[in-house]
C-alpha cells in the first residue's frame, strides 16, 4: 500500500499531546486518523517523528500513513485539511514508500519562546512562557553552549525507548528578537539527533534560572554533569515549545 509522508503544523493547546490515548481524549493523532478515515474510508495508524506532550506545538512535525489514494497528492492535502480542525493543518504531502518519520530522522529541532514584561501578556499565554524577572542573554548563551556535542543528558530526562540517554546536540543558543513595546522576547533553539522525555523543557527551565541570576554558568555545568534529574528542580511550561524541523537524508521534498 502506498505510504504518504506529510509535514504537519498544530497548536497543541487543546490536545493531550500527539499520541492517541483512550477514546474521547483529544490528541493530534486521533484527529488525523479520524480525518483520514472520513476522506478515504480506510482505517489507518499515523506515525510521527516525535510524540509531543500536552500543550506543545509544531510547525514541522513529520507524519506518515498508508492509504490507497488514486488522485494527485495535492488533492489529498486539500481534502484532509478541509476535514481537520482549525488548529491542525498539513503543510505538504508526498508519496515516499518505505519511509519512517522517527527511525529515518537524522536531526530534530525545537524552539522555545520566553517573554519578559512588567505584567503578564494574555495574548501570548499559549505560545510563550512569561517570566517577570529580567534575563541575562549572555549568561544563558554561555550556559547553553555547554550542551553542544555528544553527552549523557540523563540530567534532563528519560529515554522514551530503552535506557540510552546519550544524545548529540548540534545547536544550543538563545536569541533576543524584536517584540511589542515593553516586551522582551527570547527564543531558544536546540537541535539534536533525538531528545529525551521533557529534555528541552528541563533545559530551558535551568537556563532561565541562569538568566535570572539564580544559578551561575558553573552551577549549570555542574548540574548537567551530575546526571541527576532531581537537581534540575524546574521544568518550563509546555506552551512555549514548538517542534520546528525534522531532518532526513535525502531531504523531504514537497
Amino acid at each position: 500500500m502506498p505510504r504518504w509522508c506529510a509535514i504537519l503544523a498544530y497548536d497543541g493547546t487543546a490536545y493531550q499531546g500527539f499520541q492517541r490515548q483512550a477514546s474521547g481524549t483529544p490528541t493530534v493523532q486521533a484527529e488525523l486518523e479520524a480525518a483520514i478515515r472520513r476522506i478515504t474510508a480506510q482505517d489507518v495508524t499515523v506515525i510521527a517523528a516525535g510524540r509531543t506532550d500536552t500543550g506543545v506545538h509544531a510547525t514541522g512535525q513529520v507524519i506518515a500513513f498508508d492509504v490507497d489514494w488514486p488522485h494527485p497528492p495535492a488533492a489529498l492535502l486539500r481534502a484532509l485539511n478541509a476535514a481537520l480542525p482549525p488548529d491542525v493543518a498539513l503543510q505538504g504531502i508526498v508519496r515516499r514508500d518505505g519511509f519512517h518519520p522517527r527511525y529515518d530522522a537524522r536531526e530534530r529541532e525545537y524552539v522555545y519562546t520566553v517573554i519578559h514584561a512588567p505584567q503578564r501578556q494574555p495574548l501570548t499565554r499559549n505560545q510563550a512562557w512569561y517570566v517577570p524577572q529580567p534575563l541575562a542573554l549572555d549568561a544563558m548563551n554561555r550556559a547553553a553552549a555547554v550542551l553542544v556535542g555528544r553527552h549523557d543528558f540523563a540530567t534532563f530526562g528519560q529515554s522514551p525507548h530503552g535506557d540510552n540517554t546519550v544524545r548529540e546536540v548540534f545547536r544550543s543558543a538563545w536569541a533576543q528578537v524584536a517584540g511589542e513595546s515593553g516586551v522582551t522576547t527570547f527564543r531558544y533553539t536546540i537541535s539534536a539527533t533525538a531528545f529525551l522525555h521533557h529534555m528541552v523543557r528541563r533545559i530551558v527551565g535551568l537556563l532561565v534560572n541562569v538568566g535570572r541570576g539564580w544559578l551561575t554558568v558553573a552551577d549549570f555545568a555542574a548540574i548537567f554533569a551530575g546526571a541527576d534529574r532531581s537537581r534540575v528542580g524546574i521544568i518550563a511550561p509546555p506552551c512555549g515549545l514548538v517542534l520546528r524541523y525534522v531532518g532526513y537524508d535525502p531531504p523531504l521534498c514537497f
